[in-house]
């Protein structure tokens, strides 16, 4: 199975790496070399990356006929340059012809360049969703998911997502246990749901610049069941109420009660995603109180209940065949 990535200059490294390390794990359990993994660029010049590392491309793109299985093309550090007009036409060509298509981060804005994005579910980096929104208003633009399939077509977020994307695309292929397998040998958290938010409360929590209000989330991530009331908060915090609510705003860029939403939320998913607790139990621990109360955030934030939610992150896939395995 041929997978063609397609890299613009000043590439993000990872991305490249990310997806080749993942296919090339895939191929020890399924016993042969099941993917044929290719670099493609411009030309077929060594290509520096963002973080200075060189990479030589295995072909240009006017040296391939035909299609592969599947292409995808990498991201840039920021927007990547439009290429030539006969890449963009070659992609147009293309992406069509494989079996599926996609980019990860940055590299939507070149398959929006070549026209294949109009119509279409598609997502990038968190930071330049609105843009991608603008450039090609036909496109529609998920900003909070880590990777979005529509049909053959499957576009990631940042760079770290190339691996989540790479594993749901082995999942696909050869199989749940491969995938898990992969996600092993990588040392990498089993395998995000696509569906999963970019944004990460814990990420959050690190950037308060007030010691105070940083002590105030860790309180929060670490006592999701206790009272997080406005006033309980403001009293960790040593503020009033009202100052408290005016500078944890302004701060951390969301309400306290959002905030604590959010990070219940947070906890939950974990408590789903990687154990075998009931859906009850797991509302009490998280702070919800009731199994109730717990659907009805999930269903406000995901999309999906508690229990839809696990069944997701057990068996993902959304690929256009069963498993090969």
């Amino acid at each position: 199975m041929q997978v063609w990535i397609f890299v613009p200059t000043n590439v993000h490294s990872l991305e490249v790496a990310g997806l080749m390390d993942v296919f090339a794990e895939a191929n020890t359990p399924a016993g042969q070399r099941f993917y044929d993994v290719r670099i493609i660029a411009e030309e077929t010049r060594p290509i520096c990356c963002g973080s200075g590392m060189r990479l030589l491309p295995d072909s240009d793109y006017k040296a391939l006929p035909g299609a592969p299985d599947t292409l995808l093309v990498a991201g840039s550090v920021g927007i990547p340059d439009i290429p030539n007009t006969g890449v963009l036409e070659w992609l147009a060509r293309t992406g069509p012809r494989a079996r599926r298509f996609g980019s990860v981060c940055t590299g939507a804005f070149l398959l929006g360049d070549a026209g294949l994005l109009d119509g279409r579910r598609v997502t990038t980096h968190w930071q330049y969703a609105a843009l991608l929104a603008e450039r090609f208003p036909e496109a529609i633009v998920d900003s909070d998911r880590l990777f979005v399939r529509d049909d053959v077509l499957i576009t990631s977020a940042g760079s770290s997502a190339a691996i989540d994307l790479g594993l749901s695309l082995v999942e696909e292929d050869l199989g749940r246990a491969v995938s898990l397998y992969v996600a092993r040998r990588l040392v990498v958290y089993l395998k995000r749901p696509g569906d999963q938010s970019q944004f990460s409360i814990h990420l959050l929590a690190q950037g308060a610049d007030r010691t105070r209000l940083y002590d105030v989330q860790q309180h929060i991530l670490n006592h999701p069941a206790a009272d997080l009331s406005v006033s309980a908060l403001a009293s960790v915090a040593a503020m009033s109420a009202r100052n408290f609510t005016r500078v944890f705003t302004k701060e951390v860029g969301i309400s306290p009660s959002e905030y604590v939403n959010l990070a219940r939320i947070d906890v939950a998913r974990s408590l789903l995603e990687g154990t075998s607790l009931s859906i009850g139990t797991i509302a009490a621990k998280s702070g919800f109180g009731s199994v109730r109360a717990m659907r009805r955030a999930f269903l406000a934030r995901l999309g999906a209940t508690p229990a839809e939610y696990r069944e997701r992150f057990e068996s993902s896939g959304d690929g256009a065949r069963p498993p090969l395995s």
